[in-house]
């Protein structure tokens, strides 16, 4: 049976494989789980719920709540509300648990369960594992008064915005600004943060009908934030994915800046301040290869992981490194944020340009961005993409063609039915010819 966990919580079709049944035996696991390890000090355990705007959020969300509740949790439930918010607010308030309803860049019709532990950190392996043997299980159910309880988080967004405008050291007053908050659950928080640091903001994607969820904006969607940035003559777009724990930009031109981009003008902005801790920067094995010559160049170290911003978090808490994150606008600033928070990302990109009087064009440069083919094969058994020895042959065939001037990663998603090839290379055709090749054999292969 495969694992229902993938690599950022449980994820599927809404009402399809993601039921209100699983959200209550879920739920339920995890306050058993968390409960055995949060030990709660004799007091009954409280947890924090929030959700993005998908309609699949209100009946998920309640079921949530109803199991927890059952298994004697007492419930905040703070609405509409990002990923890293909710992870704040766990840490800053001591809950013991939180959850939080979304499928992140995914389109509407999907969703998901995502936990958070006490503290604010996303559960390894071996916690949701043990989370999903608790499904279907037998146990003592509290009566009467022993009963959770289920009330609305008060101030919660307020709370959430005052913690990212004090990260920051100085205003961003004469900057101008274009943010996408993809119709989801930053069209609140992201412009009211942005304006109380001084930003001049425009705002679009900020439809809050979960309908229209990541659909043409956001982060996997840059084309309207390009166009808008230019219309106003903003100085920088950032863009949000549906539950912003994402962060891309555009240039003043409406010119992409990745989150390879975005984490080498971060790292050297903590170098340069002697706050990157062991000149590290904790990256996957997605980030372009230009990012490690360029880093290299500056002194600093990457250490790599596998994809997913939780085993970049499990490596920065190994090595109590301060800044890390992922090529698709995941980055995690250690002193303020127990997860990526693409707000705080992009407030302190604004940052930067601000203290040093540079253009995000400028900052970018830092690095030069090797050419890249993502393909993304669909309808093949993701399963068997790392044993299939014909598959692997070829891989290695590509790579010993590239040498040093280039590499090939190939990986079965951890939250879709596909497989992704990826090629770097010196060229963009040499890119696109190797990647096409190796997803060709990918399709023969795997074919379901």
């Amino acid at each position: 049976m495969a694992r229902l966990f993938g690599t950022d919580g449980v994820r599927g079709r809404a009402n399809d494989d993601i039921t209100a049944e699983l959200a209550v035996e879920l739920s339920v696991g995890a306050a058993h789980v968390l409960a055995t390890l949060g030990a709660f000090g004799g007091t009954r355990p409280r947890a924090i719920l929030a959700r993005d705007t998908r309609p699949s959020g209100d009946f998920l969300g309640a079921a949530v709540a109803a199991g927890l509740a059952s298994a004697g949790v007492d419930v905040l439930d703070a609405g509409i509300l990002p990923t890293p918010g909710l992870a704040h607010l766990v840490q800053s308030t001591e809950a013991d648990l939180g959850v939080m309803i979304s499928a992140s860049h995914n389109p509407a019709p999907d969703n998901g369960i995502k936990f958070f532990a006490r503290g604010g950190t996303k559960l390894p392996d071996e916690v949701e594992d043990a989370i999903e043997r608790r499904l279907g299980e037998e146990w003592d159910r509290p009566q009467g008064t022993e009963v959770g309880t289920i009330t609305p988080y008060e101030g919660a967004i307020e709370a959430y915005v005052d913690h990212l405008v004090s990260t920051l050291d100085t205003s961003l007053e004469g900057l101008t600004v274009v943010a996408d908050c993809a119709n989801g659950a930053a069209a609140e928080t992201g412009p009211a943060a942005l304006r109380r640091a001084g930003a001049t903001v425009h705002v679009i994607g900020d439809r809050r009908d979960g309908g229209l969820i990541n659909d043409g904006v956001g982060s996997t969607h840059l084309e309207p934030l390009q166009a808008a940035v230019r219309e106003h003559g903003a100085d920088i777009g950032v863009a949000f994915d549906g539950d912003a724990d994402r962060c891309l930009a555009v240039d003043a031109a409406g010119e992409v800046i990745d989150g390879d981009q975005v984490m080498a003008i971060l790292a050297l902005d903590l170098h340069e301040r002697g706050a990157l801790h062991e000149d590290t920067l904790v990256v996957t094995v997605m980030s372009n290869l230009g990012l490690k010559l360029a880093m290299e160049q500056r002194g600093i170290r990457l250490s790599q992981t596998a994809v997913g911003d939780r085993y970049v978090l499990e490596e920065m808490n190994l090595g109590g490194f301060s800044l890390g994150g992922e090529q698709s606008g995941h980055v995690i600033l250690a002193e303020h944020a127990t997860t990526g928070d693409g707000e705080l990302t992009a407030l302190h990109l604004l940052q930067r340009m601000r203290t040093t009087g540079s253009t995000a064009r400028e900052l970018a440069e830092v690095m030069t961005r090797l050419p890249q083919c993502m393909i993304n094969v669909r309808g093949v058994d993701r399963a068997r993409a790392t044993i299939d020895h014909e598959v692997l042959r070829a891989v290695e065939a590509a790579e010993e063609e590239l040498g040093e001037t280039g590499r090939v990663v190939l990986r079965p998603s951890g939250t879709e039915p596909l497989v992704r090839v990826m090629v770097e290379a010196p060229t963009d055709e040499e890119a696109a010819e190797v990647a096409e090749r190796l997803a060709t054999v990918v399709r023969e292969r795997l074919a379901l």
